[in-house]
């Protein structure tokens, strides 16, 4: 991956011989060593797990792919084949690093007929919409579902909001603090 040899050394140090102990509702469990992964909470973990990401990406070729067409330096496939080869890529570029792809997380969408898909003898669920950062996407592309939802979202808060502002038992001072 191109990491120095110091920086490996010093996060393999972080985490070596690290052990923990988990709080139950019956009380807590007796000390155990933490073979994988990192500490909950740890600031480091998202870092990580980018490096690994960009790895696998790099590893799976999906620039020297060429594949489909690019929209905002992404490469959306023209075919069904091209998106399945390259998400077996992906699947076994993942497993050399020691993830795993999440089958039941993983979800098709596209903008006419597929296929069903399979991966390991799990099926692959097909979507006609998903969240993404926020924003609803659409096999259509139509953006007006994604209008309404935020809008809905809006008027939840202020719904929430409304016993606080209404209250005759809270300042004016207090309510634009």
């Amino acid at each position: 991956m191109g990491i120095p040899d110091h920086l490996t050394c010093l996060l393999k140090n972080l985490y070596a011989d690290q052990e923990a102990i988990v709080r139950t509702g019956d009380g807590t469990t007796h000390w155990f060593q933490i073979g994988k992964g990192v500490c909950q909470g740890c600031i480091l973990s998202p870092c990580l797990f980018n490096l690994y990401a960009e790895y696998i990406m790099r590893n799976t070729g999906l620039e020297e792919a060429q594949a489909g067409i690019k929209i905002a330096a992404k490469n959306i496939n023209k075919s069904e084949e091209e998106t399945k080869i390259l998400l077996m890529k992906l699947k076994e570029e993942s497993e050399k690093v020691g993830l795993k792809l999440n089958i039941q997380k993983t979800k098709i969408m596209a903008s006419g007929p597929i296929t069903s898909w399979e991966i390991d003898g799990e099926t692959v669920e097909t979507v006609s919409d998903f969240i993404f950062l926020h924003s609803k996407i659409t096999a259509d592309g139509d953006c007006s579902h994604d209008i309404k939802r935020r809008l809905l979202l809006g008027r939840k808060v202020m719904t929430n909001l409304d016993s606080i502002l209404k209250s005759r038992d809270i300042t004016c001072q207090q309510r634009s603090v």
